[in-house]
């Protein structure tokens, strides 16, 4: 039996400024197809998402719009963020917003805390501040503006000019955990991943870390500060609690962690935000006297004509753009595919297409229909008996019981492409052996019938391990095979499999009554937009 455990994970909260785009829905996926293999695995599974909805942008955007912030954060969590976790056909346990009263309260009670403790102070600031990152820039990210902005200094992540601010505002004296900080790194290489995150993480702290404005007075769209109400909270302070806020912080004021469960977290985030992560969150935890994450994982970007995914830039894809044409699993399986988690890659339609046409729609899609159709075919449709075994067989059920196990140490890894990749090895593999083995050749012989009887028991056993394994990636696809296989009626849920043991073989009984099965993957023939370029 597989050991079990405990996954709890987070995405990033996202700002509700704007709809949102592919880049997002990345995100959201690969922590999904996390969650889904933890919980298949039988481990206690929390996955957190949410929305992060105070601020100077959301402020602006707002009036921009001429509603109230919080009138506008409702229109797009109801409107957008939540429609867009069924349109990828997210599993989340929960959706925190940081307009919740659960939230503010445990913002409240964390502040007055290390206010108390001593690690909070009143002082003058006067800084670069850019409001599309709600930060105050260091140097490294200030740039000299060009064209329309020469002159001027701007972000070198938005390329918009930046903001003198000159403000009285508490403080969080996060250079006191520089030390504890770099110990952090050192001690647990693992925790800023992948390592070349994890180098820029250490390098930044090394250069020296500044306390931390922890306050704004220029405008009041925030969480009051407890002992000051003429402040509120800095967006970035107020939004790293969710993770905390959302699992049970400060539910009890007395006692601020008693209810806290789930906790420390796993947290996949996008490489820019990764400082408020790996630096900022953990010194505000270790201040608090709270477990620090368990990891922070940092994934690139999605670009689009080599640019980072951007509204603005209007290079922003709706994610129903894709789905409604291609459908939720085939999303999930481009962008977990296609893309090294931890690196950039690159979106382009043409790749898109020709992944689903080559990998979904032929390699599994056809796989199914064709070991489906011989068993209805040739068996009654039922599910044939294993004979004797010969070499081609054995090399098919070590192959299954090998990708099970690589894919298994990758996802652990947070290798989703690689995990993937392995299983389509089991995908080529079976196909190749429908070739070799030609049981429609085997079927004109009688005196074959248990070799086409073992034949078609291979690749059906082949499938089931498939289902179980690509579950987490292709709910729809997987659920659909399960039943026509005739494994939901005597092997219970896919989700209920054990999916660690998924490459035991001889697991789907024989005799079991299938199903017709509709074709996955349809081919699609609607005419495309064109992008270039190919993820990577």
């Amino acid at each position: 039996m597989a050991q079990t455990s405990s996954f709890s994970l987070s995405t990033p909260i996202f700002y509700v400024n704007d709809a949102p785009h592919i880049g997002h829905a990345y995100t959201e996926v690969a922590a999904d197809v996390l969650a889904r293999w933890h919980r298949q695995a039988g481990d206690e599974t929390y996955f957190l998402t949410g929305t992060d909805e105070h601020g100077q942008k959301i402020l602006r955007t707002a009036t921009a719009n001429g509603v109230a912030p919080k009138e506008w954060a409702d229109r797009l969590v109801e409107s957008a963020w939540k429609p867009l976790l069924d349109t990828i056909n997210i599993s989340n346990d929960d959706f925190i917003r940081t307009t919740d009263a659960r939230h503010e309260a445990g913002v409240a009670t964390f502040l007055q805390k290390l206010y108390d403790d001593g690690h909070v102070y009143a002082g003058e600031f006067e800084a670069l501040y850019c409001v599309g990152c709600e930060e105050f820039k260091p140097k490294s990210e200030i740039v000299d503006g060009v064209g329309a902005f020469e002159g001027e200094k701007v972000c070198a992540i938005h390329s918009k000019p930046l903001e003198l601010l000159q403000e009285k505002n508490y403080f969080f004296k996060m250079s006191a955990f520089q030390d504890r900080l770099l110990a952090l790194y050192e001690e647990r290489p693992d925790f800023v991943q992948p390592a070349s995150a994890r180098n820029e993480v250490i390098a930044f702290v090394q250069q020296g870390l500044e306390d931390l404005s922890i306050s704004r007075t220029s405008f009041d769209w925030g969480i009051p500060i407890p002992w000051d109400s003429s402040h509120v909270t800095y967006v970035w302070f107020d939004a790293l609690l969710n993770y905390i806020t959302a699992r049970g912080y400060g539910a009890d004021a007395e006692n601020p962690a008693a209810q806290l469960q789930h906790w420390p977290a796993a947290q996949i985030v996008g490489k820019d935000i990764l400082r408020f992560h790996a630096v900022i969150w953990p010194a505000m935890l270790m201040a608090a006297g709270l477990e620090v994450p368990t990891t922070v994982f940092a994934h690139g970007w999605l670009l689009v004509g080599g640019e980072k995914m951007s509204k603005s830039k209007l290079t922003g894809i709706a994610p129903n753009e894709i789905t409604d044409t291609f459908g939720a699993d085939a999303f999930r399986y481009y962008f977990m595919r296609a893309v090294s988690f931890g690196h950039d890659g690159s979106f382009s339609w043409e790749d898109l297409s020709a992944r689903y046409h080559a990998e979904l729609a032929n390699g599994f899609g056809n796989l199914a229909s064709r070991v489906l159709a011989m068993n209805a075919k040739y068996f009654d449709a039922r599910v044939p008996e294993a004979g004797e075994e010969t070499p081609a067989d054995a090399a098919i059920r070590e192959l299954a019981a090998s990708v099970a196990a690589r894919a298994d140490a990758k996802i652990e890894a947070y290798a989703i492409h690689e995990a993937i990749a392995a299983v389509w090895e089991l995908v080529d593999a079976l196909n190749g052996y429908i070739t070799e083995q030609e049981p429609w050749a085997l079927a004109k012989d009688p005196a074959q019938r248990e070799r086409l009887s073992t034949v078609l028991y291979t690749t059906s056993e082949g499938l089931r391990v498939l289902a179980e394994l690509l579950a987490p990636v292709l709910p729809e696809a997987t659920a659909k095979l399960w039943s026509a296989l005739g494994a939901e009626a005597t092997l219970g849920e896919l989700s209920a499999r054990p999916i660690r043991e998924a490459g035991t073989w001889g697991v789907l009984p024989a005799g079991a009554e299938q199903h017709a099965l509709a074709v996955l993957f349809p081919r699609i023939e609607s005419e495309l937009p064109t992008t270039g370029g190919a993820a990577q």
